[in-house]
Formats: structure tokens, C-alpha cells, sequence
């Protein structure tokens, strides 16, 4: 038969997913089936969150990597208590801005060895495990280096991404033929090409190195071998990072912050995350009331208001998030009512530049996780862009973030480059909780959608009353500058129309692939999970 696995001309209905025992969804089948499988062998959540982000290393490489970061909201049901883990990393200590400026950049560049930060997912699967798992990290990250060394069908989306970041490289290689690039061919393009969708791809040297991380407790990677290889290759082709850089890392825990919207408390990750960012435009949106419903949804005055919400949101965030021993301004600034009130105050007919106020005046993936103890887990893993740096250190298949593109050069910015500090970082996992007790965990990938994402699809649950699937599958707006508003392709064109003439400069999109990828579970007052998985994905709800 010939067909085309990345095509898909008619819309696919899709239900919520009930269960009982546990739950795991992500946007890859393979990685949601490798997570049940921990759940059903006496693993609990957080081992089942591990499992999955481990094998979507392998399983979505276009979009996270051995090299990644991570963060996670993990809510424990004994203690009824939330806890955030920040692994994102820190840039090299023998980098600065005054360096990237002289070699002739205006901003942070997106590919190559400058914007590579310590890595700080494969830290978290250790200290996720051992604080709070049932399983060792050996079994949980036995299900990736099982499809790393017998390979796996590639699935459409990611074969997608693939070509997208094979054409990115190839035109490097062509222009620049930097020393770095070419270890990137040799190990996500073998053959010459992208992998097809259905074509079974495999790499021996992540199985390896997984199992490195495995039995070391991550020690081999940031003390060991693998952060000897790491520094080789940096001083080999140019780069800053070294072992010293590795050495000194390690997650940590945090306090994750949040706001009453409703009647429910909406919890992020605290800045370097940009989490912050859905929460100051949903403390702005609450000044406002919404009707239930589809027809109100969809009006031109309630995404108009979002919209603008979610300018004024993105300014404040661009202007003060930064590593938070840097910031000069607090959380409970950026979310005191007064100043949400203050901003929803700014919001009137027309559609506005965005601007940042004073508050002291007044390429992603995402996965979610349940067990039969009531445990969940929020968890965000991210190379940033698609394949990250570019970078992949030979005979590891370790694949670099770039999540140092996120700093300025400004020297007057609270978030400029500096040794050994977090950037800005747009990844951000969601948690809801009402009155002490978990609803569950929620998020949507994809960069500076996420904010965007979390703030539409809360508002589709509370103000709506859109179930958690229709929640998902609504069609999206994104803010990407200025005036500039790009909808989904099936966003009414009505109310695109009045939103034109509103002062909005409206481009529809030619595909729904940049508009993020979410999941979420929700338990039910029966104690029962909920779970709905993104359309615009391969996404899977994996029940027991």
C-alpha cells in the first residue's frame, strides 16, 4: 500500500481515558507503554515518570536528549504536599557575555558549543528515584536502553521534526563545516537522511551510556566518563564546558509557587522557569468574568482579553525572569492582586504593544504520571530547540541542549549571561490542586507556547467547562510579537475576523505542529484518573 504516515486530512475523534490503578501519558505510545510497564512492577509515579522521560530520550530525540533539562512538580499523596525539582542547568564558568559580544554576536546564538549549559535531566531520574522511588534507577531506565539497542519504529510527528533538524544542520555543515557538527550525521543520520516514519532506528552508544547513568546513579555522568568525554570534546572543537562545570552540578528542590484562580490553585515551577508567566496572565484574567460554554470561548472579547493578558504577562516575564539570585524583582510582586488588577485595568478595546510594568509600584517533551497511592507527577524534559546545540558528543549519544540561547547579552539585564548561572527557561510543568487536595498534573510543550498553553487550556477547564480531551483539542491562539497573533488552521474565522478589527494582526498557520503538545490526568471525586492526550501529537493515555 503507499499512504503518507505524516499526513492526516480528516479530524480523528478522541475520548477522555478512565482508570483506576494508574496512569501515564505522553506524547510518545512506546514511552507511555514503558512507564505503565514500571507502574504494573511495583513502581509508583515517580518511578514511572523517570521510565518514560528516560525512554523519550530515545524514543523523541528531535525534541530531548541525554543531554537535556528537566523539571518536575511531584505531588505526594501521604503528605498531601507539592514539591518542585529544578534541573536546569548552569552555563559554563569560563564564559561570559563580554566573550560572545567580542566575537561578534548581538544575541546569544542558537547552535553550536556557546549556548550549552550543564545538562541536568539525567540528575533528576537519579534524585527523583532515590528520594522517592519504589524501583532502583537500574530497572527504571531498563525499558530506554531496551529501545536504544533493539531499535524502534520512528513515529510520524517525530519523523517530521527529524528531516526539519537534518535540513538545519546540513545547511551548517555546508556553510560554516564547523569541527562539531559532524558527529550529529553520524549518529542521528546514519543512512545519509532522516529516518523515515516506520523505519526502525536504534543507537547502541545511548544504550551504553544509559546504563552508565543506570548503575553510577548518574555519578558517571557528571563526575565520571561520561564528563570526561564531554570535556574532551569540547576542548577539541571550541567549547567552554568542562569537567569542573559537571562536577560542581546537581538538581534541586524548590518551592513551586501559584495562584487561586477560581476557586483552584494553579502551581508552576518559580523563575528561571517561565511558569510565572501563565500565572501572572491568569491573576490578570481573573479580574474579568467569562460565561461557561463553547459560544464564549470562542468570542472575539474573551481572546482579546487573553490575549492582551498574555502580552502584558510575556513583557513582565521577558523583563524580570531570570536566575532567581539575580532578580531584582520578587514573585509575590509579579503575582499580588493589586498589581493583576492594575494590569487588567491596562486592557480596553484595542489590542496594545505590549509593554512591562513595575510590580513594586502598586524541538520538548511533556509527560504526566498517576499511581494507585494517589501519587502524580508533572515532568518537562527539553533539548529546547529541535535536537538542542546540534552537539552530540561522539560514541555517547549524548545530544547537547542550547538552553543558553535563552540569556541576553545586555549587561543592565537581570537575565545577561554570566558564569555559572540559569537561564530564562521557557520549559514549565502545571499542577491543580482545590482546597489541600491534588486534581492532577497538566502541561503543554513547545517553547514560549507553553505559558500560552497552560493559560488556555486552564481557562477551557474552569471558565468552559470543557472536559479534559476537548480541553486539548480546542484550536489555539499564539502571541509571537508586537500586534502578531497566529491561529490554529481551525480556528473560527469569525471570530478571527472581529479580532482583526479589534487591532490584532492575524496570520493563520499552516499547520498545527508549533501550537504545543500536551497531556493531563485528573482524579475525579470517585478517586478515579482522567486522563487526555494531545492531538496534535502522537499523544497517548497508557491505563491500567
Amino acid at each position: 500500500m503507499k499512504f503518507d504516515n505524516t499526513t492526516y486530512r480528516y479530524p480523528s475523534r478522541r475520548e477522555a481515558v478512565f482508570a483506576g490503578k494508574g496512569m501515564v501519558c505522553t506524547s510518545q505510545p512506546l514511552a507511555a507503554q514503558a512507564g505503565l510497564e514500571i507502574l504494573k512492577a511495583g513502581g509508583n509515579a515517580v518511578d514511572a515518570a523517570v521510565a518514560t522521560a528516560a525512554a523519550m530520550t530515545v524514543l523523541e530525540p528531535t525534541s530531548n536528549g541525554l543531554g537535556s533539562d528537566a523539571f518536575a512538580l511531584v505531588w505526594l499523596e501521604e503528605k498531601k504536599e507539592l514539591l518542585g525539582l529544578n534541573a536546569s542547568g548552569r552555563a559554563p564558568r569560563s564564559l561570559t557575555a563580554a566573550m560572545v559580544r567580542e566575537m561578534g554576536y548581538a544575541a546569544m546564538p542558537v547552535r553550536g558549543w556557546i549556548p550549552v549549559m550543564v545538562p541536568g535531566a539525567p540528575s533528576a531520574w537519579a534524585e527523583l528515584t532515590e528520594k522517592y522511588g519504589n524501583l532502583t534507577l537500574e530497572e527504571n531506565l531498563a525499558p530506554a536502553i531496551g529501545y536504544a539497542r533493539e531499535g524502534y519504529p520512528v513515529m510520524p510527528t517525530a519523523s517530521v521534526l527529524w528531516g526539519d533538524g537534518y535540513r538545519v544542520f546540513d545547511a551548517i555543515r555546508a556553510q560554516e563545516a564547523p569541527d562539531w557538527v559532524n558527529p550529529w550525521f553520524d549518529h542521528f543520520a546514519p543512512k545519509g537522511r532522516a529516518p523515515r516514519a516506520g523505519e526502525i532506528w536504534k543507537s547502541e552508544e545511548m544504550a551504553d551510556t544509559l546504563e552508565k547513568i543506570a548503575v553510577s546513579q548518574a555519578a558517571a555522568f557528571y563526575r565520571g566518563e561520561l564528563a570526561e568525554k564531554i570535556d574532551a570534546f569540547s576542548r577539541e572543537t571550541g567549547g567552554y564546558i568542562r569537567k569542573e562545570d559537571m562536577e560542581s552540578y546537581w538538581c534541586e528542590w524548590v518551592k513551586p509557587i501559584h495562584i487561586n484562580y477560581r476557586g483552584y490553585d494553579i502551581w508552576e515551577i518559580p523563575p528561571n522557569g517561565d511558569g510565572i508567566i501563565a500565572l501572572m496572565a491568569l491573576n490578570t484574567l481573573k479580574q474579568f468574568s467569562f460565561e461557561a460554554g463553547y459560544e464564549a470561548r470562542e468570542a472575539a472579547e474573551t481572546c482579546h482579553r487573553q490575549l492582551e493578558a498574555m502580552k502584558m504577562a510575556f513583557a513582565d516575564g521577558m523583563r524580570y525572569v531570570s536566575d532567581r539570585r539575580t532578580m531584582t524583582v520578587t514573585e509575590d510582586e509579579l503575582l499580588s492582586d493589586a498589581y493583576a488588577a492594575e494590569r487588567a485595568a491596562r486592557i480596553g478595546e484595542s489590542a496594545r504593544r505590549p509593554e512591562a510594568g513595575d510590580p513594586r509600584s502598586g524541538g520538548t517533551i511533556y509527560l504526566c504520571t498517576a499511581d494507585r497511592e494517589g501519587n502524580m507527577v508533572s515532568f518537562i524534559q527539553s533539548n529546547y530547540n529541535g535536537f538542542g546545540s546540534g552537539i552530540v558528543v561522539p560514541g555517547t549519544g549524548i545530544s547537547l541542549q542550547n538552553r543558553g540561547c535563552g540569556f541576553s547579552l545586555d549587561e543592565a539585564s537581570e537575565n545577561c549571561l554570566g558564569p555559572g548561572k540559569k537561564s530564562f527557561h521557557t520549559i514549565i510543568p502545571g499542577f491543580l490542586t482545590k482546597d489541600g487536595e491534588a486534581v492532577g498534573p497538566f502541561g503543554v510543550m513547545g517553547a514560549f507556547m507553553q505559558p500560552q498553553g497552560h493559560v488556555q487550556v486552564m481557562m477551557n477547564l474552569i471558565d468552559f467547562h470543557l472536559n479534559p480531551q476537548e480541553a486539548l483539542d480546542a484550536p489555539r491562539w499564539q502571541w509571537i510579537g508586537e500586534k502578531r497573533i497566529q491561529l490554529e488552521p481551525s480556528f473560527p474565522k469569525e471570530t478571527a475576523e472581529e479580532l482583526r478589527r479589534k487591532g490584532h494582526e492575524i496570520e493563520y498557520a499552516k499547520n498545527s505542529l508549533t501550537f504545543g503538545r500536551g497531556e493531563m490526568i485528573l482524579k475525579t471525586a470517585d478517586g478515579v484518573y482522567c486522563g487526555a492526550a494531545e492531538p496534535r501529537a502522537g499523544g497517548t493515555v497508557a491505563a491500567w
